[in-house]
């Protein structure tokens, strides 16, 4: 059973507003786990087994369970100031940002911004950034020179799920690929 709509919920709850079911993040982004299913299942159904099954199938692995699954994370994605205790990283020599072609404009004068995000997010392979860019219209891949951004300063993190962060990424280090 597809339990999609639950999991984007439970995604815009633990990234954006935690408020919205009444519970609260602690510093690191964790919630409580009885807290959210009860809360969801206001308006989604969600017990403890299909909470189970969304984090173990979700393809992005967007959450995490704390060792005993008292507590739950967004790995990645907020909009609201946590601490997700990020593993600071060196990045591949070249990532990849997929987007919109509506966006383009922006990306070209201004480089990647977090916009609402904490962070920008990059991805070492090109066909994730395709699907990254379809979800905003006719897709955008941009290659991004992550190794001289790196080089030259700039922090990257790479996420639980293996989506590599950075504040941000100046025009001088993408290259519009599609």
């Amino acid at each position: 059973m597809s339990y999609q709509k639950t999991s984007r919920y439970i995604s815009l709850i633990l990234r954006h507003h935690p408020e919205v079911i009444g519970i609260t993040l602690d510093d690191h982004g964790w919630a409580d786990t009885a807290a959210l299913i009860e809360g969801v299942s206001r308006t989604h159904p969600l017990t403890p087994e299909i909470l189970e099954e969304i984090v173990r199938t979700d393809e992005k692995q967007r959450y995490s369970f704390n060792e005993d699954h008292t507590k739950i994370r967004a790995n990645q994605g907020h909009s609201i100031p946590v601490d997700v205790e990020l593993q600071q990283a060196e990045p591949p020599e070249v990532l990849y940002h997929g987007t919109g072609e509506k966006y383009t404009v922006s990306i070209e004068q201004q480089g990647l911004l977090p916009r609402s995000r904490l962070y920008v997010h990059l991805t070492k392979d090109r066909e994730t950034a395709v699907r990254v860019g379809q979800r905003h219209g006719r897709p955008v891949v941009y290659m991004v020179d992550a190794g001289s951004l790196y080089r030259d300063g700039h922090m990257f993190y790479l996420s639980a799920n293996g989506v590599w962060l950075v504040k941000k990424v100046p025009v001088q280090y993408l290259y519009r690929i599609r």
